[in-house]
């Protein structure tokens, strides 16, 4: 790795480990005092406002039940109106491409991943979308999807900080306060940065350009063609959406290259901010955990947790990738600081290693480069990632009330080991909760495993661009994608048909509503239940030891359910790939 290389790598964390701790510290003050210092005070009156306007008592607080179904409506409601969006934009404003509606049922899988912050996309956003639907429809969702899992969240701590309360918070309370003093107030200054550096930003549509090229025959200094014509740039209000995207863990693409392309990812500074804005808010979460139940190391515990699983993940990638593809030194083609195929040269190998692994650790989605071009172990790496369940950083809220229980189910096997109830911050675990944590555990492997199955046994195998152990792996890396609410894709599969557009719709639902319920039904039992003093049994849980033993669960449930499915993809292909 070159000096430059690992400079990067060592600012990358510096600056993850550093801007955790205050924006942490900031977003437990929005849940726990309400309107944060001068932030409220500057936006605590449209605060005000937004609650008279929708009827929300923010001194009513909501037992789990009451919050679920708040939380459901408002989301149902968000997704028919963003489906009602996407059909109808031909008739809409905004539209200079003159373009027409989506069809029904890739409308439908759409909306579902834009409500379920998947922003799975089957379809090109510069020539499928109208800036209308981009704006109102997919931006709008970006910003509410994410509040919702950050809502989600702060519910399950209250559930640990509080004693014997039937309540949980507010849902819409918690929403509006995500959005309005987290959310906005980040998204609006990531714009602007990227916007400087690039990023285009227009209701214009296309802007009709000369290539250097034919400038240059133009002027009389290279080859003339006959065929010179312009080339239309495709334009629209691209740095809103990809701030957003990267801080919600959203991940969608304005285009769909995703920030792969110039006009969303045009500079090292942008292309640095995007990826450290995907693991920031994530990051945060764990110390405002640990703010909110009284306890700072209980946070630092998972993020340490979570940062070894990614280092670990990116050292795997990093070596993958450096070390290439072997059989081209056999053709005189040997390869130049690693594999770069898909990749764009101004980022290079560790700049799209790093991106790949971040993305798919948080449920993001979002690239920079093409990972279906990315090696064998290179392409297993993001693939495992998600398949560990989104904790290893996670969406934003989501993945911490999944790494959380995880911390359930460790907490239980340590009591179980010992002889002792298992206890954890204070509230004893008992078989209620660990149904609930492995209700959240165990939904995602069933919503890619299963439809995975049922595309590689069937005519809908036929949708692999390759027949071999990779298109097997694009078939479960679509899967994995969809079961767990990241978005990213390797290309090659045609995702367009029936069993990728309505079953991927059902396993985003599944991934993203049947962990959300069981989460806050947890919230609602630890919440009412009564504190126990810690004694000699107990298990501490601020430890280094119990950090291991976290890390150590996670690995063996993500291990048993998918080491076989990744025997037959990637890592068949990268035996074929040394000869074997």
């Amino acid at each position: 790795m070159s000096t430059p290389d690992a400079v990067q790598l060592a600012l990358y964390l510096a600056a993850l480990l550093g801007l955790s701790p205050p924006l942490g510290t900031y977003m437990a003050k929005v849940y726990q005092e309400g309107r944060p210092p001068l932030v409220g005070r500057l936006l605590g009156p449209l605060e005000g406002l937004i609650y008279r306007a929708c009827g929300i008592r923010p001194e009513q607080e909501m037992g789990w039940r009451t919050y679920a179904l708040s939380l459901l409506a408002f989301n149902l409601l968000g997704g028919l109106a963003l489906y009602g969006l996407l059909r109808l934009q031909g008739e809409l404003p905004l539209n200079p491409l003159g373009l027409a509606g989506m069809e029904p049922w890739l409308a439908f899988n759409t909306a579902v991943s834009f409500v379920s912050n998947t922003n799975w996309q089957a379809y090109a956003g510069e020539s499928a979308l109208t800036n209308f639907t981009q704006m109102l429809g997919l931006t709008a969702q970006n910003f509410l999807s994410a509040a919702t899992g950050m809502a989600c969240l702060a519910a399950l701590i209250r559930g640990l900080a509080r004693r014997e309360s039937a309540s949980v918070g507010n849902f819409f309370v918690d929403l509006v306060r995500s959005l309005l003093y987290v959310l906005l107030p980040l998204a609006l200054l990531l714009s602007l940065v990227l916007v400087s550096q690039g990023v285009v930003q227009t209701l214009a549509a296309r802007q009709e350009v000369t290539p250097l090229q034919e400038t240059i025959q133009g002027a009389g200094q290279g080859p003339a063609r006959g065929d010179a014509a312009g080339q239309a740039l495709a334009l629209g209000p691209a740095a809103s959406q990809v701030a957003i995207k990267q801080l919600g863990t959203n991940g969608g693409g304005f285009f769909n290259a995703n920030s792969a392309h110039p006009l969303e990812n045009p500079t090292p500074l942008s292309n640095f901010l995007q990826c450290l804005a995907i693991l920031l808010i994530p990051a945060a979460l764990c110390h405002t955990f640990g703010a909110m139940v009284g306890d700072r190391r209980q946070g630092w515990v998972l993020l340490l947790a979570m940062l070894a699983l990614f280092l670990a993940g990116l050292g795997l990638a990093l070596w993958a990738e450096a070390a290439g593809n072997p059989g081209l030194a056999g053709l005189g083609l040997e390869e130049q600081g690693g594999s770069l195929e898909g990749k764009e040269v101004r980022v290079g190998v560790v700049g799209s290693a790093l991106w790949a692994v971040a993305t798919t650790a948080a449920s993001n989605g979002s690239v920079n480069a093409m990972h279906d071009s990315l090696t064998p172990l290179g392409g297993l790496v993001p693939m495992l990632m998600m398949q560990l369940g989104e904790v290893v950083f996670g969406g934003v809220g989501s993945g911490l009330y999944g790494m959380l229980c995880f911390v359930l189910v460790a907490v239980f096997i340590a009591g179980l080991m010992v002889g002792r109830t298992p206890e954890y911050l204070g509230k004893k675990i008992g078989a209620f909760e660990i149904k609930m944590a492995a209700l959240v555990i165990m939904a995602p492997l069933f919503a890619v495993l299963v439809p995975t199955a049922l595309a590689v046994s069937g005519p809908a195998a036929a949708a692999s661009s390759n027949p071999g152990a990779h298109g097997f792996s694009q078939v479960l890396y679509a899967f994995s994608s969809m079961g767990n609410n990241n978005g990213s894709a390797f290309a090659g599969l045609d995702a367009t048909g029936p069993l990728y557009t309505l079953g991927g719709a059902m396993a985003m639902l599944v991934a993203r509503y049947w962990l959300a319920l069981p989460v806050l039904a947890l919230a609602g039992a630890l919440a009412a239940a009564k504190s126990v003093p810690p004694g000699p049994g107990t298990l501490p849980t601020h430890t280094p030891l119990f950090c291991g033993l976290l890390v150590a669960v996670v690995l063996v449930v993500g291990a048993l359910a998918f080491l076989p499915a990744l025997a037959l993809g990637p890592v068949v292909e990268h035996l074929q790939m040394l000869g074997h």
